[in-house]
């Protein structure tokens, strides 16, 4: 079997089904703009050989920690493997994604990528000038090589930066003092800005496809290494359960966005705000989890 096997009413009757997990996950009110979406909201994208789509596909929405994956596959393109993991570890963690006790307990190098504490150490490999100038260049970039239209939005960010975002600011005096970064304002603003880029579900599908198939202006082996941290560390401290339960690489945001990776094959987009605790969207791990077993897609087939 494979993702091209998917017909629109097998996608359709899976959506449907996943419609009454949406009933069983929380928005994050810790963010305003966040706990004001439509927990019903689901909207599934899937690009193989050709792409097909269900549900509330016209809805937009931040990307939140999805980015982190591709903010990772930029500078890996910037400034090379070496550098990059100078900056982040690459061992899965067993903390939520903003644990500060795990990053202190590693003294203060970040476990992977995929958890703030990575993400914020990496935005220090970054030109040393605005966060709003970072973002834009990232976001062109990104933009222009899996044809996206991704903005910034700006309501969400004024939604994050209204927070005093205690936890992620303690999180970067501790990578200042371990002279991973310079400034911990200047990278705060560069990842709030980054975690509110907004596109919808197809740019989302289109996103994956950097990761899924060649790609002229990405080195194949910084595809491998992004989609191996995701299926080890993109969905936090359960990511070693869905491994085995899904065994696709995949990233989670606390948005609702999910992305799975089919390597050689496509990529599958959910989008359903609805999260658990853990921050992974309930309704797009059922979809996904459904499309892999129905289909054959896990990796160690």
């Amino acid at each position: 079997m494979a993702l091209a096997h998917l017909t629109q009413a097998d996608l359709d009757s899976w959506v449907t089904q996943a419609r009454r997990f949406t009933l069983q996950g929380r928005l994050p009110d810790y963010i305003p703009q966040l706990a004001q979406v439509d927990p019903r909201l689901l909207a599934v994208h899937t690009i193989a050989d050709e792409s097909l789509v269900s549900g509330d596909f016209a809805q937009p929405f931040v990307l939140m920690s999805v980015i982190k994956p591709f903010l990772l596959l930029f500078l890996l393109e910037q400034v090379g493997s070496d550098r990059v993991f100078q900056q982040v570890g690459t061992e899965p963690s067993d903390q939520p994604f903003h644990s500060i006790p795990q990053l202190k307990n590693d003294d203060g190098f970040p476990r992977n990528p995929m958890i703030n504490s990575g993400a914020i150490a990496l935005t220090g490999l970054m030109p040393k000038t605005s966060g709003s100038e970072r973002c834009e260049a990232f976001r062109r970039w990104l933009n222009e090589c899996a044809q996206t239209q991704f903005i910034l939005d700006e309501k969400a960010l004024a939604s994050v930066r209204s927070l005093p975002n205690q936890t992620n600011r303690a999180i970067a005096d501790l990578l200042v003092q371990r002279e991973l970064l310079d400034r911990v304002d200047l990278a705060i603003d560069t990842y709030n800005q980054l975690c509110c880029l907004s596109g919808t579900i197809a740019d989302l599908a289109q996103l994956g496809s950097l990761l899924a198939k060649p790609h002229k202006r990405i080195s194949p082996i910084h595809q491998q290494m992004v989609s191996a941290l995701m299926l080890t560390c993109g969905l936090y401290e359960v990511s070693g359960k869905f491994a085995v339960r899904v065994g696709l690489p995949m990233k989670s945001g606390v948005s609702g966005a999910l992305l799975a990776i089919v390597p050689k094959q496509g990529a599958i987009a959910c989008y359903s705000p609805a999260i658990d605790k853990v921050g992974n969207s309930v309704a797009g791990l059922f979809l996904v989890e459904k499309l892999a077993q129905e289909l054959e897609l896990s990796v160690f087939r």
